[in-house]
């Protein structure tokens, strides 16, 4: 319901000025340096595997947070932190969902957290992110692919937002995921996609 409420806002206000989305711009060097958190209702963590070879499975995660530290001149040195409430993990199924949340051991390791090491930059609104993933206390390195959308002036208030997407693949066996009670049906590789939107902490 928040994302469809914040969906319908923007919308609307796109069709009152379509200028906004001119005013994007892909240069990093454009946008302020600084502190950046996580706009939770415009970001996603989603993941997708493949159950007995024929069909994907999706879900995701409905709540994250984190901080980015952006340094508009030199992007590669920049940093970022997220962390993802493995309890508001979320598949079009319920049991499933349920499920999930048992092998994630929930109770007991509530977060995942992503924190990056590294930025490879790969073109001008590209690069590779490489960061320690840790989920119920196994931290494994991970590899994502990144694409700067852009930043601008949010409409909604004064503070500059940058825009991200983001793809990786991670494996279960790394994290110690291989007794799911379905792991014998489902693919041993997990697809990443985020999308993310930040925004400028003002002191």
């Amino acid at each position: 319901m928040r994302l469809a409420t914040c969906a319908a806002a923007a919308l609307a206000f796109f069709a009152a000025d379509p200028a906004f989305a001119e005013a994007v711009s892909k240069d990093p060097t454009q946008a302020p340096s600084g502190t950046y958190t996580v706009n939770e209702n415009h970001t996603e963590v989603l993941f997708s595997i493949m159950h007995l070879g024929l069909t994907a499975v999706h879900g995701r995660f409905n709540t994250t947070s984190g901080t980015l530290t952006f340094d508009s001149k030199q992007p590669e040195r920049s940093a970022v932190s997220i962390t993802i409430a493995a309890t508001s993990i979320d598949t079009p199924v319920e049991r499933l969902s349920n499920g999930l949340k048992t092998v994630f051991r929930v109770q007991q390791y509530p977060t995942a957290i992503f924190k990056s090491v590294s930025i490879t930059r790969t073109g001008p609104d590209t690069g590779r992110l490489s960061g320690l993933l840790t989920i119920r206390d196994v931290a494994k390195p991970v590899l994502l692919d990144v694409t700067f959308n852009g930043g601008a002036k949010t409409p909604m208030s004064s503070t500059y937002s940058l825009g991200f997407h983001a793809t990786g693949t991670i494996r279960r066996s790394d994290f110690d995921l291989n007794h799911m009670f379905w792991s014998g049906f489902v693919a041993d590789e997990v697809q990443l996609t985020i999308d993310a939107e930040f925004d400028e902490q003002k002191s």
